[in-house]
């Protein structure tokens, strides 16, 4: 019975020291997530004004621009899958490779070549392990992006967008994100970033809330005739780079306080079972210390009754 009580004490212990680990991380990653959700609800008014500012000049024009134009025979096709670097954030980054994977096998089933772009050192383990390649790959800052982050990210993308197919371009870039709902519910996104998709249809938003219409007036209200100073293209040259970096790094905010949320949730539900399983050895330990005082009364009374015996 010593070494069952023993064994439990030192499970215990064990627990004891985990639960204090998840404890922090959880109270960490609440303080965190407050300031993390904030600046992905803050970006999100310059985010729908300069959607609907490329809108606009791209629905107005018959200009031809690389950028907005789809071509009829895709070939090659980029993903950047957005991750976390670190884990103990419940299933935020497997949600997020397993829709990553089923686009890959999606755009893979129209004959496209699909060639990975890897945010997190999550997504990078799991390309590492498997052997599978991978175009580029940016780590570190996963749970607090900056805009540089993002520039990095959208320039590269861009670049290789604007390359000719034959000389390793890509015909289409899409993004796989975790987009911030609520502090309970944060759902992997598929967004088509290049060519923009334009559009034109009224009171039109996309899944993030974005208000993409410009099309759409109160009644008696005359729609405005756009010009555009010095030109269309000048003009679409100057602002899609930017709607791409903002675009990338407003994924990047929804993505940083989704794992945060996640990483709360998960360290509370870590926390809870390791009070649970703390009360469940602290019973089987007093379980055992009863039985072994219950064992020696026995025999002590016993030994008693043998020594009355001895002396009749």
């Amino acid at each position: 019975m010593g070494a069952q009580m023993r064994i439990y004490r030192q499970r215990i212990k064990s627990v004891n020291s985990i639960k204090k680990i998840t404890n922090a991380m959880e109270l960490i990653a609440a303080a965190r997530v407050v300031k993390a959700r904030q600046r992905a609800t803050e970006a999100m008014p310059y985010t729908t004004a300069l959607t609907r500012a490329v809108s606009a000049v791209a629905t107005n024009t018959n200009e031809d621009h690389p950028l907005t134009t789809a071509k009829e025979t895709a070939k090659r096709a980029g993903v950047v899958i957005i991750t976390a670097d670190r884990g103990l954030a419940g299933a935020y980054s497997v949600a997020a490779i397993k829709e990553s994977a089923e686009l890959v096998s999606k755009l893979t089933a129209e004959g496209k070549e699909v060639v990975p772009y890897l945010v997190g050192r999550k997504a990078v383990s799991y390309y590492k392990f498997r052997k599978r390649d991978y175009a580029a790959e940016w780590t570190g800052f996963s749970d607090a992006p900056t805009f540089e982050n993002a520039k990095e990210i959208a320039d590269r993308i861009t670049a290789d967008f604007l390359k000719p197919t034959e000389e390793g371009g890509h015909d289409e870039i899409h993004i796989v994100f975790t987009r911030f709902r609520s502090m309970v519910r944060q759902d992997p996104h598929v967004l088509r970033l290049l060519p923009l998709e334009v559009v034109e249809a009224d009171e039109a938003r996309d899944d993030e809330g974005l208000d993409l219409s410009v099309h759409h007036y109160e009644e008696g209200q005359i729609p405005p005739e756009y010009s555009f100073e010095p030109g269309a293209a000048e003009v679409l040259d100057l602002l899609l780079p930017k709607y791409v970096r903002n675009r990338i790094f407003t994924a990047l905010l929804s993505s940083a306080a989704s794992e945060l949320a996640a990483r709360q949730r998960a360290m509370k539900s870590a926390t809870d079972n390791a009070t649970e399983l703390i009360k469940t050895y602290q019973r089987l330990a007093n379980q055992a210390r009863q039985a072994g005082i219950t064992q020696e009364i026995s025999e002590i009374v016993g030994g008693a009754n043998a020594l009355a015996d001895a002396q009749k």
